[in-house]
């Protein structure tokens, strides 16, 4: 079932005996479930009940010292200042050309307390980067567990289970709470686009954590999801993933698959109004240069066929390509997020695709039409609501 030499989580012990597919893959050195038993009724847990994915394998780090806040603005490419405590960030950084090392969640505990979420290993970079700040850096993956818990009734799955902070907590906050016995942080958010929470809890506490929101949403059709549902939602969120949008710029020797900010539609994320941080010269130059040559676009394709791969053409040339595609269950039409050169990058542009598909053993082709729409095909309201 389970590679001897990968770690298990510490929900592994509940979630396995669910795990009728006997699917697995690796995250970071740990086995996690690719699906449970159906796809499909996984993602519709996303969209009309409630979903239960173990996000354990996530890198967590925590940010202490008197220089903590200005280690954390010299790092990302947003303005902490502009995070209170008690609140959460979204947010990439970069390095000193500009091209985005990774991007994840910063949550401000106090004013000098935080911690970092991303899905790769950063803590070299992380120390670089604090190089003469009073700042201590560490990685503390491994004692904090962690689930997502999104769906339409994901609050009310947590206030049965006596998280009653969840009534108020706003969009991207932050609470200290309780389920059972167990301490949680609790955070408003998650990778799905629709409402959704993500509880933080010590290892010890994980096993009894999953037990309760399994009890408490028993009657409101909580279903465990694993990776290939969540990857349906988050490519209709039009949300970026390493090694899919872009690749770690501290990794990748071609220069071609570094993205910028202003490629992957994060422009918002990019305070300039702050002092130094890393990548600010050279994404000032890329503005003043008129902006990035790529954009990150969606695509609404014909047919039901989710592409392996798709070269985009313009006429006889070569103007873009894929990064993820899927059919999508919600807006029932095969969707797709790509890369593209500025100029056919405009809403409505009628493009060439040159699909690549796989049926059984065999990798097919098929050329297709594709309209470019906006990269965040859903928007649902109660997401922010």
């Amino acid at each position: 079932m389970t590679d001897a030499a990968l770690r298990r989580t510490p929900f592994h012990e509940v979630i396995a005996p669910l795990n009728k597919a006997e699917a697995w893959e690796r995250w970071q050195g740990y086995v996690t479930v690719t699906r449970f038993y159906d796809t499909g009724q996984e993602y519709a847990a996303i969209r009309n009940t409630a979903s239960l994915y173990d996000i354990s394998p996530m890198l967590k780090y925590r940010v202490t010292g008197p220089d903590a806040a200005r280690f954390v603005n010299r790092l990302i490419t947003r303005d902490i200042d502009r995070c209170r405590p008690g609140r959460c960030f979204y947010t990439p950084w970069c390095n000193g050309e500009g091209h985005i090392i990774e991007d994840g969640t910063i949550f401000r505990f106090s004013e000098d307390v935080f911690q970092i979420n991303c899905a790769d290993r950063n803590l070299t970079w992380f120390l670089a980067t604090a190089d003469g700040l009073d700042v201590r850096i560490q990685d503390v993956s491994g004692h904090v567990a962690a689930l997502s818990l999104q769906g339409p009734l994901a609050r009310e799955v947590l206030l049965k289970a006596g998280a009653k902070e969840a009534e108020t907590l706003k969009y991207f906050g932050l609470v200290q709470t309780r389920i059972g016995d167990a301490p949680v942080t609790l955070t408003r958010t998650g990778f799905t686009g629709d409402l959704g929470y993500e509880l933080w809890v010590e290892p010890d506490h994980a096993v009894s954590l999953w037990r309760a929101l399994m009890r408490a949403g028993s009657a409101r059709g909580i279903t465990p999801i694993g990776s290939t549902a969540l990857s349906i939602a988050r490519i209709e969120a039009g949300y970026i993933q390493v090694r899919s949008e872009y690749q770690d710029a501290r990794i990748s020797i071609n220069i071609l698959e570094k993205r910028s900010p202003f490629e992957l539609g994060l422009e918002w994320a990019v305070d300039f109004r702050k002092g130094h941080f890393n990548g600010r010269r050279a994404l000032l130059e890329q503005r003043e240069r008129g902006g990035p040559k790529l954009r990150l676009v969606g695509l609404e394709l014909p047919g039901r066929r989710p592409a392996v791969e798709s070269y985009l053409y313009s006429g006889k040339r070569v103007v873009g390509q894929t990064t993820a595609a899927v059919w999508s269950p919600l807006l029932k039409k095969s969707i797709a997020l790509a890369l593209v050169e500025a100029p056919s990058s405009n809403l409505g542009t009628i493009l060439q695709a040159e699909v690549y598909y796989r049926r059984e053993l065999r990798l097919l082709r098929s050329d297709q039409r594709a309209r470019v729409v906006a990269h965040r095909f859903i928007d649902l309201p109660r997401r922010r609501a």
